[in-house]
């Protein structure tokens, strides 16, 4: 990995990128994963570089949808093993929730190299890579219609970070309720989610850990409550409004401070 001096001004951001071109090179991101990854930095310029307080209250909605689930699954791609696979192993953990490897652009070499960094990140067991289990989406002609049998196949809730909007709208037409993190509100996966959490993966993971470790010992009650509270279709609004009005403010003040507006 390049020597980033920490002393860049945008020294946090570089490493991110170094991740992702090291995973491509391991063959654990696909090189359109690249081109996914500087799409989603553009929009975290939109929210400042920071995690909104919104973006707090979708996380918080999106771990009471997986602690109160019957069956949780977390869905994982090439970049979200290369940008966070010990946070998502850890999430996973916290929240009893099985890891599945599912990729768009997909061959089983390449899901097994998925899989081994997953391990090496400290899961015990991954769904997603034994053929004995595949089973198939058939709303879907791409190859992200193979899933699992014990996994995102028989699971109520998905969570789907850096998701292809596609998939999220046919698990959801088969019944499933899909969990999103997508720094684009205006995605096809923003929209149709059940709860869309606008936030960076590298922030949003970490912080849903948090969030679990704290909501675990909450009643069902409660946690069913703030779920009905939720109305994600508002809450994407909010969103646009949140990055219409911090331009709003950067158009009137020094574009040279605009890291300090949050």
């Amino acid at each position: 990995m390049m020597d980033i001096p920490s002393s860049h001004p945008r020294a946090e951001s570089l490493r991110i990128r170094e991740k992702i071109i090291e995973g491509m090179h391991e063959n654990i991101v696909a090189e359109a994963g690249l081109i996914a990854h500087g799409r989603g930095e553009a929009f975290d310029y939109l929210l400042g570089e920071k995690t909104p307080q919104l973006a707090r209250e979708q996380e918080t909605v999106a771990v009471a949808l997986l602690l109160t689930a019957k069956h949780p699954v977390i869905s994982v791609n090439g970049n979200v093993a290369a940008l966070c696979g010990e946070e998502i192993v850890k999430l996973s953990n916290v929240i009893n929730a099985p890891l599945e490897v599912n990729l768009f652009y997909r061959r089983e070499e390449r899901a097994k190299i998925v899989e081994k960094q997953l391990k090496r990140c400290g899961a015990k067991e991954v769904f997603g890579t034994d053929q004995e289990y595949y089973m198939t989406i058939p709303e879907l002609s791409h190859l992200r219609r193979i899933v699992d049998k014990r996994g995102i196949y028989s699971a109520d809730v998905v969570l789907v970070p850096l998701e292809d909007g596609d998939r999220t709208m046919a698990l959801r037409k088969i019944g499933k309720k899909v969990i999103t993190i997508d720094l684009n509100p205006l995605s096809r996966t923003a929209l149709w989610g059940t709860v869309t959490i606008v936030n960076n993966i590298i922030r949003a993971i970490p912080e849903m850990i948090e969030l679990s470790k704290t909501m675990k010992i909450e009643s069902k009650e409660k946690l069913d409550g703030i779920i009905k509270k939720f109305d994600n279709y508002e809450s994407l609004k909010r969103t646009i409004s949140y990055m219409t009005n911090r331009l709003m403010e950067l158009a009137k003040g020094k574009l040279e401070n605009y890291t300090k507006i949050a």
